[in-house]
């Protein structure tokens, strides 16, 4: 009874944890904590290994190995796990064409209850594929070294959103999350270009339902409202028309078969994987987009206008402001972003330069310690802290709690992406879910090392009154955290304090 009647008194504390971060305990300038602190807005959570790099040789250089990442040097056990995967095993264009072998014989199925029964194995072996892209991110985001662009990878996967639940995008997610990776901290015309040709975002914003004389603007306005130059960005209803047009027989081809063409447009055709452009579908005529004309010579168009959009002034304030709202703040200071803007324009968009800026700022530091987690940064920093050392054998109840916080993998419906504001996560009800999610994870009895086909879990009680705790944690917690601490009647009911409190709640 009294660990119920704590625990509701605790729960209302993280709801008041909402109108702001805990007051912080002064720390020491290079103090093991405040690198740690520094560390937590960087990564997923920061590591013992990390702080350990980080003391040894400076912000700076473990930030110059983070933002140049040589290789993916991810332990033997983690990469075993993502070799394993299906989704790792074929090209995207061998998945989806065997998914929709599978599909088609299913529609062909005489019988109703077979035919059912058929339908519904095709749709399970695509969400089967989704949740092994779930479970490698996960897994990335859990034990790879270059934390900073695994945190980048979620960022651009949220900015460039597309839905799973769309027709197949089950199984393209994995496909077009990766080479989100592979580009995180490239450039930005590199992403934008990789986005705007992968036939997980056509067919999301519908462009391959795009042609001329059958306008479709869904994609061309995200293009340019959530993409690039974000509202206010000097582009008006016109221009999306434009855009929409330069867009024109750019969509998805999901057959070995090529469109019959006549003769003059043989040429002009172009294949990429699934992505097809199609210039019978193609409105060949000149467009007028942001004051510049279009020449209206095909697939070429829309290389010139990702130059000129990528390039935009518009575009790198807008972009810019999102990061440091995803770093930062909320509301982030206005000066800041003008200088990671400027740093945008000054190095043709190199994303590590706009971050290298925007950490080696005094508002970066100012700010640590205040920036709320969203659900992704809570349930991996919680499982990192209390998994650092011992690989979790099963990711399920990860994305069975991010589906419960309202975060899960790939599950945004609309284009926006998901919201980095506080406010967004911080109701009564999302507290309740993260206390339920500390206790599990903190009694041990949390599934993560329950394999598949076994039917008893393997318990793993985390230590977390451990060194990274004791040097990084312990000296920035607030008065009440520590009180509650001291109340713990067991290890278990302690972890479950420190993962449930305010402190841990805010990076």
């Amino acid at each position: 009874m009294r660990y119920l009647v704590f625990s509701a008194t605790l729960v209302l504390a993280l709801v008041g944890c909402a109108s702001g971060p805990p007051p912080s305990p002064p720390r020491a300038a290079g103090s093991a904590a405040q690198d740690a602190l520094w560390l937590d807005r960087l990564s997923f959570g920061a590591s013992a290994a990390d702080l350990a790099e980080v003391r040894r040789d400076g912000r700076t250089a473990w930030l110059d190995r983070q933002l140049k990442p040589q290789r993916q040097d991810l332990p033997a056990p983690v990469r075993e796990q993502i070799q394993a995967l299906a989704i790792q095993q074929d090209a995207l264009p061998v998945l989806v064409q065997r998914l929709e072998a599978q599909r088609k014989a299913a529609d062909a199925v005489a019988d109703d209850a077979a035919k059912a029964e058929a339908q519904k194995n095709y749709q399970q072996a695509l969400t089967k594929l989704a949740r092994e892209a779930a479970s490698r991110q996960l897994l990335n985001a859990l034990y790879s070294p270059h934390q900073v662009q695994e945190q980048m990878t979620w960022f651009w996967f949220n900015h460039f959103n597309v839905h799973q639940s769309k027709a197949n995008l089950r199984v393209m997610v994995g496909d077009y999350e990766q080479g989100l990776r592979e580009r995180a901290l490239g450039r930005f015309r590199d992403l934008l270009g990789f986005t705007a040709h992968h036939p997980a975002m056509l067919r999301y914003l519908d462009n391959e339902q795009n042609a001329a004389n059958r306008i479709n603007e869904n994609y061309a306005r995200e293009l340019l409202e959530l993409h690039t130059l974000g509202v206010g960005g000097g582009y008006s209803q016109r221009d999306v028309q434009e855009l929409a047009r330069v867009l024109t027989g750019l969509g998805v081809n999901l057959s070995d078969n090529r469109p019959k063409l006549k003769p003059a447009q043989e040429a002009l055709y172009r294949r990429d994987g699934l992505t097809e452009f199609n210039p019978a579908r193609h409105d060949f005529g000149d467009k007028q987009l942001l004051g510049i004309t279009v020449k209206g010579d095909g697939y070429a168009e829309l290389d010139r206008v990702l130059d000129l959009l990528a390039r935009h002034p518009s575009t790198a304030r807008f972009v810019s402001r999102k990061l440091a709202q995803q770093f930062v703040a909320d509301e982030p200071p206005a000066a800041l972003v003008e200088r990671m803007a400027e740093r945008w324009q000054q190095t043709d968009g190199r994303i590590a330069e706009v971050i290298r800026a925007m950490v080696n700022s005094p508002e970066f530091d100012a700010s640590l310690g205040r920036k709320f987690k969203d659900p992704t940064q809570y349930v991996i920093s919680a499982v990192r802290l209390a998994y650092a050392d011992k690989v979790v054998l099963n990711t399920g109840p990860m994305i069975g709690w991010l589906y419960r916080l309202g975060q899960a993998p790939y599950n945004r419906q609309t284009p926006d992406g998901y919201p980095l504001d506080e406010s967004a996560w911080a109701g009564p009800g999302q507290m309740t879910t993260r206390f339920e999610i500390a206790r599990t994870i903190g009694s041990g009895s949390a599934g993560l090392f329950k394999v598949e086909g076994e039917t008893k879990d393997r318990p793993a009680f985390p230590q977390l009154a451990n060194p990274l705790y004791y040097d990084g944690i312990a000296p920035r917690l607030t008065a009440a955290t520590q009180q509650a601490l001291a109340q713990a009647t067991s290890p278990q009911e302690w972890n479950t304090f420190l993962l449930a409190s305010p402190d841990f709640m805010h990076r």
